[in-house]
C-alpha cells in the first residue's frame, strides 16, 4: 500500500521538522513544502505554527502560501493545523489585532484568562464533546501537551468537538467537514498524540 503523500506547509517559522518526523513515523509520505504544485498533488495539508499570530501569518503571506491554503481547504482533502497553525485558520487574533487570520473558520483568538499561568505549558486533559476520526482508538480523556498563551472562540460552537479546563473551558480542537484543527502538539503528546496523527494519515489514504 502506497503511504499517503502529506504536504506539510514550510514557511520558516519555527520548528516544523517535528510534525513532519512525526507523520513520517505514522505512516505518511510526509514533505516540508512551499511548493504549490506538491501541495496541489498531496492527499492532505499540514499546517503547523509556533510563536507569534502575526509572525507565522507574516511569514505564510512572504512565502506565498495564502492562497495555497485556501486551495488546499477548498479542495476537500483533510487538513490539520497545529497550534499556531490552528489559530491562523480563524479571522483575526487579540495577540496582533493589525493582522488578518485566513478565515477559514469564522471566530477570533482571545487571550486565555488572567487567572492562569500564561502559557500554558503542560500536559492536561481533553475533554471530547463530539465523535471525530481524530480520536479513533484513544481513550475517553485523551492527556496531550500545551504551549499557548491564546485559544479560540469560534463563532459557532458546534465546530468545537474538544476542549480543556485552564482557568476556564478552552477550544482544544475544532472541526468542519475536512478541516480538523489542534491547539495543541500532537507530536508532542506521546502515544494519544502520534495516534491522531496516525489516524490524520488514515484519513489521507483514503482521500482520493
Amino acid at each position: 500500500m502506497t503511504a499517503p503523500l502529506v504536504a506539510v506547509l514550510d514557511y520558516g517559522i519555527g520548528n516544523l521538522s517535528s510534525a513532519h518526523k512525526a507523520l513520517v513515523r505514522m505512516g505518511a509520505d510526509a514533505r516540508l513544502t512551499r511548493d504549490a504544485g506538491l501541495v496541489a498533488d498531496a492527499d492532505g495539508v499540514v499546517l503547523p505554527g509556533v510563536g507569534a499570530f502575526g509572525a507565522c501569518m507574516d511569514a505564510l503571506r512572504g512565502a506565498a502560501l495564502e492562497s495555497v491554503v485556501h486551495d488546499a481547504v477548498a479542495s476537500g482533502r483533510p487538513f490539520l493545523g497545529i497550534c499556531v497553525g490552528m489559530q491562523m485558520l480563524f479571522d483575526a487574533s487579540d495577540e496582533d489585532p493589525m493582522h488578518r487570520g485566513l478565515g477559514v473558520l469564522r471566530g477570533r483568538v482571545e487571550a486565555i484568562p488572567d487567572t492562569v499561568r500564561k502559557p500554558q505549558m503542560q500536559w492536561n486533559e481533553l475533554h471530547v464533546h463530539a465523535t471525530d476520526s481524530l480520536f479513533i482508538g484513544l481513550p475517553a480523556t485523551p492527556w496531550v501537551y500545551f504551549v499557548h498563551s491564546f485559544a479560540a472562540r469560534p463563532t459557532d460552537p458546534r465546530v468545537v468537538v474538544a476542549t480543556c479546563d485552564y482557568g476556564a473551558d478552552l477550544t482544544a480542537v475544532v472541526r468542519h467537514e475536512n478541516v480538523v484543527a489542534t491547539q495543541f502538539h500532537p507530536e508532542k503528546s506521546a502515544a494519544d498524540g502520534l495516534s491522531m496523527l496516525g489516524n490524520f494519515v488514515q484519513s489521507c489514504g483514503g482521500a482520493r
